[in-house]
Order: structure tokens, then sequence, then C-alpha cells
């Protein structure tokens, strides 16, 4: 049984590219980091007793605490550092400002795992159909890879990148308009919605039925956090130092 929020006891994790792991603590008044290294079961993938192996019915909520505002962006490029090395995984980072959303681009793009796009308010349609269709295809790759796990390899080459796309509330798939839902394994809450209305529409337009959702939560809004999952009935657990646990 996963362990519930608690915002009492809220850990501030974050993992990089070189497979290390930073827990943000208080002391006296300014933040220490303590780092301590952690091989990251992404190494292995095709083992047995992945969770990727396993299949999950519904989708998995998690949380990570960061303990000041300047830090959000950078445990970010941490976080895709590592998950980006999934072959083909396909994940969407949710923005509530188009601001927000040029900046998370220019902070991931020279990531060398991930192969990124964006939706936004002025982009063309035919551009916007574009982004669909490819996230679609990494989509489609990614269950291939897990129906054949032997296959399933960190990514090293442009068509093995992780997809991302990064989007603003305004500009989510109109699923009323006809558009699908485009089926992430991983959705990123960058910014945290305020209302349990918008943290469910972007998992229903987003986020595979199995999928993961990964919230990003500074200071105060772990409030908020723990409103949205007495709200909505969700569990949101800590999200697990070995990123692998959870893809």
């Amino acid at each position: 049984m996963p362990k519930a929020l608690d915002h009492d006891s809220i850990p501030y994790i974050i993992a990089n590219g070189q497979q290390e792991c930073i827990r943000f603590e208080h002391r006296e008044g300014f933040c220490c980091l303590v780092r301590r290294m952690a091989i990251d079961a992404v190494e292995s993938p095709s083992s047995s007793s992945s969770p990727s192996a396993l299949h999950f019915s519904q989708p998995r909520h998690y949380y990570v605490a960061v303990d000041r505002i300047q830090f959000k962006m950078e445990t970010l490029v941490d976080l895709l550092g590592v998950a980006g090395r999934r072959s083909s995984l396909p994940m969407v980072l949710c923005c509530s400002s188009r601001d927000e959303l040029d900046a998370v681009c220019s902070a991931v793009s020279n990531l060398p795992y991930i192969s990124l796009t964006s939706l936004y308010s002025d982009l063309a349609e035919a551009e916007r159909i574009s982004v669909f269709d490819k996230f679609c295809e990494a989509v489609m790759e990614w269950n291939q890879n897990i129906a054949n796990p032997e296959e399933d390899i960190e990514t090293g080459n442009q068509e093995n990148k992780s997809h991302v796309v990064v989007v603003t509330d305004a500009c989510l798939p109109l699923l009323a308009s006809g558009e699908s839902p485009i089926s992430a394994r991983v959705l990123i809450n960058y910014e945290l919605p305020t209302k349990k209305e918008t943290y469910l529409r972007r998992m229903t337009t987003c986020l595979a039925a199995d999928g993961i959702v990964i919230n990003m939560v500074v200071g105060g809004e772990v409030v908020t956090l723990k409103s949205i999952e007495e709200s909505s009935g969700i569990v949101i657990a800590e999200m697990p130092i070995h990123i692998s646990e959870i893809l």
C-alpha cells in the first residue's frame, strides 16, 4: 500500500543524470545538500522484477518536493536526465502558463536523451496535428518495448530517444472536438494545478490508463496537493529514490 502524502514529513528529493540522489534538508535556516550515490535499476530494465514488466490497471501518483523555487528547474532537468534514458519513453510535461512552458523548453532542449516538442496557443493547426501524430508513434513504440522487454534498452541514438511534449492547460487535447488522448506513460505536473478539475483533465487527456503522474511541489503547494489528494480520492505517494522502480 503506497504511503499517502504527509506534508508534515515531506522529503526533498531529486535525482540527476549521474544516477545520484540529492536530499534537501533544513539546517539552521538554510538548505543543506546531502548527497549519496544510488545505482539506478534502469541499467537492467529487462529484469523480471521491473515494474515495466508488470501490468498496472490504473494510474499511480507520486510527488517530488523541492525546498525552494530556485531549485525547481534544476530538479526537473535532473529528473528527466534519468527518466529520459528509457528507450522511447513517452512523457508529457504540463505547465500553467506560456512563460513557464518557454522556460522549461529552454532548460530541457539540450538533454541528449530527449526529443522535445511543445504545444502552445499560437501553434499552427497542421503543426499541432503533427505533434500528436509523432507522439502517438512514440507511444506505440513504447508499448512494443514493453511487450518485448529484451529490446528495451537505454537510449543512445536519435531513433530511441524519449519523447517529451510540453503543454499548457489551454492547449491540452480537446476531446470534445474529436482529438484523441495522447496516452503518455509519464505525466509530470511541473506546475501543480490549483483545482482538482484541472488535475483530472490533465490525466484524462494526457495519461495512459496505467500511467504515472509525478507532481513537482514547492513549499506551500503541499497544502494544495493534499487537498487534491483528499477531494479526488487519489493516493499520492513519495517518489522512490530509484526512478526506474516506477517506470
